[in-house]
């Protein structure tokens, strides 16, 4: 077990790292030579710790190779007694990249060779002091076979290369930054490349290549133009300029992660890079701009300062995902972009904070540090980071980041550094809101409020609390920003003025929440307002307010802000579960009310609002997030509701639905129309649960005859549940015509697993017998195996055959990739939630796996969900 109380500094550092590696056909020999100096900050003995795996060669300190009996070796590193105040130490390690299903370290895919060394794959490498406080300079030179291995690619610049002899060829990169060794990237294979140029705001003129396997070349110019949008973006937003003269991204289809900002050379999932219209969906397509910009971003954020230890991840993680959804709000749609974070934060990361795995956003110890990749450090430490820019604005943020960088550039630093560069910057204090970092759990904010007509006062009352966590320190109150407005009966924003104050506000307002319970006072309010509360969703908390349903309606059709009217047709939609779950469960009929109806029907009448935001408006609660709105859960249950009120909407509105199918077509295909598509495609799936076969036939033609991903995958989507001849004909195409397409056959993967259909679970072990699936591919083994572990219905068969499925799954991956394997075994988190039948079948399960042989990384999962 690591511990954040227990970190040291280093005792010794390096100053350069000069590395080369000599790749044969049998083994890879890797010779590092280390510039080492003692830490001055360090009261440590003279003995040199590093971390390693890999299998050691020779050793060498100052040119005299020492015995095996001078050091200490096991599974983890070495350790070599009482070095000098500065030496050189040079070692040679031997590496089978074939062998290395991990995916971390070095490895090979598809003949090629690439390395993932976050967070500790770099001492699968080589040994070394494998941790992010210790940052030197790097240089790399690669010899291979010029046939076999025509392009070697590392961080930094080229410096030079040349030619061997007839076979062999090499290749030398120098990083001019120091960096820690978790930055550090190798490529080597057949390879070609997409070049362009960008200028920068001070007239540099950076290279810019996108490597890729031939086959996949034509797939990369939407790529390579977010990356000149997100290079300007970040000039023109926070004022930082990019460093080196070559920004390379290479794109590799087994990778266990989205990519990894290393220095320079950026390495890809294909999945985050390319992109064709008839390939790739618009969300994907947003989604490859998102995470190209994210990892551009971390070249400050990450690169240039970067944490000191792994429990400060958030630091880098949390503020390159806020900067990552700025840019793309900046882009594209603010309020559709918040919307689409609040969803995905909701969906993943509050089970998570709910669950076993809970912990704040700078943990206070782990197992294995893979396993820490989490959406409360990615996207809730994006939202404490948000929180930072609504409490200080847009202004005083970028005072914040300037005093960071200026500080700590080229520096391995802490959260708590961040913090006080905001604070400092802007003479506020920030001593509370440091609680955000070590309190785990999602705060709860219990509003209430009374108007006085008489006296024309609205006071509003809150509570804050949050659940204490077994094994953590008890909950303390929290600093929170609770954006909200008024809205009077014209739908309109009221005056704000607070008691105290002078004058009134239009719009929104900030309230600071600092204690258990406060009180706040506006005077003047001419009339009984309708709430608008926690706007812009200003903080990672839930809220309870006793919102009349006809208020919710009221909001929903009214409120200025994109949010909360989404928020108010949700908080109607849960209000409408938990009620329908109940009369199940008391045996009463089904009933869906007219308000809720009379709520859908005004959004699709609104054809002056924006497409995209009415499609989310018109979107129900998933049965996992369901899930989450119980104590008890019967997945059964939470199911059959579920289709009731889809059921019931597609029939009580078949006329609204149908009209806004045929308003939303387009005769092409543009990029912009993509809020058109989105509201088109939702009403198809909703017109195909009516039974009538015009539905099924215009989605067969739609996924037949589409000229791109979006439709095609909208009508794919709108027969996945449909028991008929057209789901099947489309599925034969889908599959004979992208059988060669690794990423578009993981959408066909995908389909088959969110199936609701009877024999779905059949029909996903006979696609593991599929030539396009490999369970060795990270992305083979989420789309059919990670799917399959949220589909509500078949998963949680009452049988348990859904459980041991997957827990099989679990058992045969994590020898192969335990990465992988524990994240698909975060299916199990909720187990405790469930009603007693399903618990005890997925409790045995988790047993069955913790009494296997496994790596730390699934057993540090198992061990908390059984044992929290």
């Amino acid at each position: 077990m690591n511990y954040l109380k227990d970190y040291t500094v280093p005792a010794y550092l390096v100053d350069r790292v000069d590395l080369k590696f000599e790749i044969e056909e049998a083994q890879t020999r890797v010779h590092s030579r280390l510039v080492i100096k003692r830490n001055e900050k360090s009261a440590a003995p003279g003995n040199l710790w590093l971390d390693g795996s890999a299998t050691l060669l020779s050793l060498t300190l100052d040119g005299e190779r020492l015995a095996p009996g001078s050091y200490q070796l096991n599974e983890d590193g070495l350790l070599i007694p009482g070095v000098p105040d500065s030496f050189i130490l040079e070692v040679e390690t031997g590496l089978d990249p074939l062998a290395n299903t991990s995916l971390m370290g070095l490895y090979a895919s598809n003949g090629n060779l690439f390395t993932q060394c976050e967070p500790e794959g770099f001492r699968k490498i080589t040994f070394y002091m494998d941790r992010p406080d210790v940052m030197a300079k790097f240089t790399t030179t690669i010899v291979a076979d010029k046939q076999k291995y025509p392009v070697l690619l590392s961080n930094g610049n080229k410096v030079g290369e040349g030619v061997l002899d007839k076979k062999r060829h090499w290749v030398k990169w120098v990083d001019p930054y120091r960096k820690p060794a978790y930055l550090f990237a190798l490529v080597a294979g057949k390879l070609v490349a997409a070049r362009d140029k960008f200028l920068t705001q001070r007239g540099r003129e950076v290279t810019l290549e996108i490597w890729t396997e031939p086959a996949d070349q034509d797939k990369v110019a939407f790529a390579m133009g977010a990356v000149k949008r997100a290079m300007k973006w970040d000039e023109q937003r926070f004022g930082l300029e990019y460093d080196l003269d070559i920004y390379m991204i290479v794109a590799v289809s087994d990778f266990n992660m989205g990519a990894m900002e290393n220095k320079g050379l950026n390495i890809f999932n294909t999945s985050a890079v390319l992109a064709r219209k008839d390939t790739r969906t618009d969300a994907e397509f947003q989604r490859v701009e998102a995470i190209i910009a994210h990892e551009y971003f971390h070249n400050w954020t990450g690169n240039r300062v970067t944490c000191r230890d792994w429990f400060q991840l958030s630091l880098k993680e949390g503020l390159t995902v806020f900067r990552d959804q700025e840019f793309s709000s900046d882009l594209g749609s603010r309020a559709v972009k918040r919307i689409d974070d609040v969803k995905s934060l909701r969906a993943m990361q509050f089970p998570e904070d709910a669950g076993p795995t809970a912990h704040p956003i700078r943990p206070d110890s782990y197992i294995e540090m893979n396993n820490f990749y989490t959406m409360t450090v990615y996207e809730k430490g994006a939202e404490v980071v948000r929180m930072y820019h609504t409490l200080l604005g847009e202004e005083g943020f970028r005072k914040g980041m300037d005093l960071y960088f200026k500080r700590h550039d080229g520096q391995a630093v802490t959260c708590d550094d961040f913090r006080a560069a905001m604070a400092d910057a802007n003479g506020v204090d920030l001593e509370q809101f440091a609680l955000w970092y070590s309190q785990a759990g999602t705060p709860l904010l219990q509003v209430s409020s009374q108007y006085d007509a008489a006296a024309q006062r609205y006071a509003l009352t809150v509570k804050q609390s949050c659940r204490a966590i077994a094994g953590l320190p008890a909950p303390q109150a929290l600093h929170i920003p609770l954006a909200l407005g008024l809205v009077g009966a014209d739908g309109r924003d009221l005056p704000l003025q607070l008691e105290g104050e002078d004058l009134a506000l239009t719009g929104t307002r900030v309230l600071d929440i600092k204690q258990d319970e406060q009180t706040f006072v506006f005077l003047n309010v001419t009339e009984e307002p309708v709430p608008s509360l926690l706007r812009g969703f200003s903080a990672p908390v839930k809220l309870e307010y006793d919102w009349r349903d006809d208020q919710l309606a009221f909001l929903m059709a009214n409120d200025s802000d994109s949010f909360c009217r989404w928020e108010a047709g949700q908080t109607l939609a849960e209000r409408l579960f938990r009620q329908l779950i109940d009369a199940v469960a008391a045996g009463k009929p089904l009933l869906l009310p007219e308000t809720f109806i009379a709520a859908f029907r005004a959004v699709l009448k609104d054809h002056a609002a924006d497409p995209a935001l009415r499609a989310l408006m018109l979107g129900l609660p998933s049965e996992a997030e369901i899930l989450e709105m119980v104590d008890v859960a019967d997945p059964a249950i939470i199911h059959q509701v579920r289709d009731f009120v889809l059921d019931q909407l597609a029939e009580s509105l078949r006329g609204e639905w149908h009209e806004a199918y045929h308003l939303h077509q387009t005769r092409e295909y543009k990029p912009e129309d993509a809020g058109k598509r989105d509201l088109k495609n939702r009403t198809l799936q909703m017109l195909t649960r009516l039974s009538v076969a015009w539905p099924a036939e215009a989605a067969r033609k739609q996924a037949l005859e589409a000229d791109n991903m979006s439709d095609q995958m909208g009508a794919m989507l709108a027969l996945r549940d449909h028991d008929g001849e057209e789901r099947d004909e489309c599925y034969t195409a889908f599959a004979a015509r992208w059988q060669r397409d690794a990423l578009v056959m993981d959408k066909f993967f995908m389909l088959l697993a969110s199936s609701q259909l009877a024999g779905t679970l059949d029909h996903v072990r006979a696609a593991m017998e599929h030539p396009a699936f490999s369970l060795k591919n990270p992305n083979k083994a989420r789309a059919l195996i990670g799917t399959f572990g949220n589909n509500m219905a078949h998963f949680h068969a009452v049988d348990g055959s859904g459980y041991r499925f997957l827990a099989d799954q679990v058992l045969a991956l994590d020898v192969i990739n335990p990465q992988v394997a524990s994240r698909l075994v975060r299916a199990f988190n909720r187990w405790k939630k469930l009603e007693p039948v399903r618990q005890g079948l997925m409790k045995a399960e988790l047993e069955r796996m913790l009494n296997s042989k496994l790596s730390k990384d699934v057993y540090e999962i198992v061990y908390k969900n059984l044992n929290a």
